[in-house]
């Protein structure tokens, strides 16, 4: 069993909130929306993201998904709605590939993970900082972060986020055959992307709700590729309607 670190609040209904490239801090605050609508919520940190080591064992998001399914049978969990964001929506999507009967719902968060010749994702690698925040954000001035600011030892958090997110995901941050795997999906999906995200444009947002059966595709305007972030409450009643 892989030595996971996560948060755990609430009482109610279970959801298994995923992060992206960002980090356990870009979904924390949405994590609390979703704890005082009276869910219980689950908030892994991926193994070397946050300051956590990552295990030999855990290299790509298929090994993540694994993991987590295996927290949903450690905590024996049941009725489990996950939520993932980004890189979180791509583990998501492994989960529900995976079928597991502990899941009754998935939601894709401008999800990762999806190789669109004729749409392809940011080169996120060969971007600065400024430049992933422009793309990421439908408002970007207000999540601007001056380098100058950040201590030591959140810059080694941030430098050991992106190497594990290279671990993970490739240095394109695509796979190529997870289009061809999503039709084996029978959970039910839910598909929500921002209007404004420019890391993985809506036409990934529409390429997974056509290749998963049954899934379904919502826009959240004036909000980007996070729109827990930009948009959380709108997102949060987007989630709770589709959990119901």
């Amino acid at each position: 069993m892989t030595d996971i670190t996560f948060s755990d609040s609430g009482a109610g209904r279970p959801f298994l909130l995923l992060h992206g490239g960002a980090g356990p801090q870009s979904v924390a605050g949405f994590a609390d929306l979703l704890t005082a609508s009276g869910a219980r919520v689950l908030v892994p940190v991926h193994p070397g993201f946050g300051g956590t080591p990552r295990p030999d064992s855990l290299h790509t998001m298929r090994d993540l998904a694994r993991a987590y399914l295996g927290l949903l049978d450690e905590q024996d969990l049941t009725g489990v709605t996950v939520i993932g964001n980004s890189i979180g929506g791509w583990i998501a999507a492994e989960m529900a590939i995976a079928a597991s009967p502990r899941i009754s719902g998935v939601v894709l968060v401008d999800a990762g993970g999806l190789k669109l010749d004729d749409h392809p994702a940011a080169d996120f690698f060969s971007l600065t900082p400024d430049q992933i925040t422009d793309l990421a954000y439908y408002d970007p001035g207000k999540f601007r972060v001056d380098p100058s600011t950040l201590s030591d030892e959140q810059k080694a958090v941030l430098a050991a986020n992106r190497a594990a997110l290279a671990v993970y995901g490739g240095t394109s941050l695509t796979d190529p055959g997870l289009l061809g795997r999503l039709s084996e999906v029978t959970v039910p999906v839910l598909v929500v992307w921002g209007e404004a995200d420019r890391i993985y444009p809506v036409e990934h947002g529409e390429a997974f709700a056509k290749a998963i059966p049954g899934a379904r595709l919502v826009m959240i305007p004036a909000a980007g590729h996070l729109p827990q972030l930009e948009a959380p409450r709108a997102l949060l009643e987007t989630v709770l309607d589709f959990a119901r």
